[in-house]
């Protein structure tokens, strides 16, 4: 009767190490895999929130209010005030809200701050100069009211005024002195600069025209 011959050890081990080869192969097609899966969840999220972000952006912008002998939009460099109706249509009441830029938890964000219903002068000019306090060096309960919404390396403001676009804070402008023009300018060009390493990088420019004003500038 013939010896039944069965695998060696040099062939059980290569087999082994063939097998184990295949196992790191195919981990690291699958972790690959995963990555991928999650870099770009994670930059679909980060679009769905920039997009969230700039349609709040035109929204506050659409219902800015023109008021006698009031301030109702104003920019000082750090941060954008504006006094706008409540989106609640049996609301009577104004709302200030207010956009800025500052590090939080070691990160730049573009940042949204609003008051609460406001049903008068007193209340509306108190939330005001909060909104100014928030821009500037917020507290905590300031920091309360304020949602983050992006990455921010760097953030600018134009204003279109006489056909053209201009600083707010230049004097051409009308930004500066007692003679400052408070009205609300016919468009608003915002110019955002999203840092690199970020789902999203680059420099994004969003303009804003007055629905009252005709002509389709850009």
């Amino acid at each position: 009767m013939q010896r039944q011959r069965g695998f060696t050890l040099v062939e059980l081990l290569v087999a082994l190490m063939v097998m184990a080869l295949l196992a790191v192969l195919s981990w690291r097609g699958l972790d690959g895999m995963t990555r991928a899966q999650t870099q770009t969840q994670q930059r679909a999220d980060a679009v769905l929130t920039l997009q969230a972000g700039l349609s709040q952006w035109s929204t506050d912008l659409d219902a800015v209010l023109q008021l006698p002998n009031t301030t109702t939009i104003d920019w000082d460099g750090r941060g954008l005030r504006l006094v706008r109706r409540s989106s609640d249509p049996q609301a009577r009441g104004l709302l200030v809200v207010a956009w800025s830029r500052r590090n939080v938890d070691g990160t730049d964000q573009w940042l949204r701050w609003q008051s609460p219903e406001l049903a008068d002068r007193r209340a509306l000019a108190q939330a005001w100069a909060t909104a100014a306090q928030w821009a500037q060096n917020p507290g905590d309960a300031e920091k309360r009211a304020e949602v983050a919404l992006t990455p921010l390396a760097e953030w600018r403001i134009f204003y279109y005024r006489d056909n053209a676009w201009s600083n707010p804070l230049s004097s051409s402008a009308g930004g500066t002195g007692n003679n400052a023009d408070t009205s609300i300018p016919d468009g608003v060009r915002l110019v955002l600069t999203l840092p690199p390493g970020q789902a999203l990088s680059g420099v994004l420019t969003r303009d804003w025209i007055r629905p009252t004003v005709g002509g389709g500038k850009s």
